[in-house]
């Protein structure tokens, strides 16, 4: 191959390249099949993965939005809402599973970069402060001791509680319990995997109020304020903190 044609397959490429990192490309994430082919596509496409960016999650209950629209600022959310076994266990495999699911498939990938970024979006509704069962919030406070069986162990119960109607007896939250106890397991599985992968920048953060689906527009964020935390972190210098919970005034506590 000629200077020419080499200088010109190397444009291309680099053109290629360019118009793939200058535009958004959806792919739907929705089972373990497409986690496993997004991740198969960011391999061949780019070959590793800078940033992971897990911001999924559904809220667990059901709204009432004729109610919502007619409370205006004063919203009691828990006439309001429904929640159920059947949303509870969807909002916990969206939440922590989902995430896991994705921490799992793009770790081989994260590993190739030179600075990899995990960012678990989270609440500050989830500080283990609002979690009253104290056999869970034991488990999930041992950060020594802590592994993914344990948490697993957590929502097994929590999930069978929820099944036998007896939340509030067991001292589990009883409004928004799913996204609570869901997103509360996701801090715990942060902190294990900061712990496991320390070339890598893994942390909570917390948006704050956002106006999305997810807080049925109530929020006093918009969405391009919620994400100045969560892009912030992400673009913090190498080698700063990890296994840390963020919110918009900085690094702040788990519990």
């Amino acid at each position: 191959m000629s200077d020419f044609a080499n200088k010109l397959a190397s444009t291309r490429s680099s053109k290629r390249r360019t118009d793939l990192c200058d535009r958004v490309i959806f792919h739907q994430l929705d089972d373990p099949a497409s986690v496993a082919s997004l991740a198969q596509f960011v391999k061949s496409q780019f070959g590793n993965l800078d940033i992971l960016v897990n911001n999924a999650a559904i809220s667990g209950n059901i709204a009432d939005e004729e109610a919502l629209r007619a409370a205006g600022s004063q919203i009691e959310w828990e006439k309001i809402t429904t929640e159920s076994h059947e949303l509870a266990v969807q909002c916990v495999q969206t939440n922590y599973y989902g995430a896991k699911r994705m921490v799992e498939h793009f770790i081989p990938l994260l590993e190739l970069s030179k600075s990899p970024r995990i960012i678990n979006v989270s609440s500050s509704i989830v500080k283990l402060k609002c979690l009253k069962n104290e056999w869970a919030k034991g488990i999930l406070t041992d950060v020594e001791n802590l592994t993914e069986e344990k948490i697993d162990e957590v929502i097994d119960e929590y999930l069978n509680d929820s099944k036998e109607g007896t939340l509030e007896a067991k001292g589990w939250p009883t409004r928004v319990s799913a996204c609570i106890l869901s997103k509360a397991a996701m801090n715990a599985y942060t902190r294990i995997l900061a712990k496991k992968y320390k070339s890598f920048s893994i942390n909570c953060v917390h948006p704050g109020y956002v106006k999305t689906d997810l807080t049925y527009n109530t929020g006093i964020l918009s969405v391009e304020d919620g994400a100045e935390t969560p892009v912030k972190v992400a673009l913090s210098p190498h080698g700063g903190p990890s296994g840390c919970f963020f919110d918009r005034n900085g690094v702040t506590s788990f519990e």
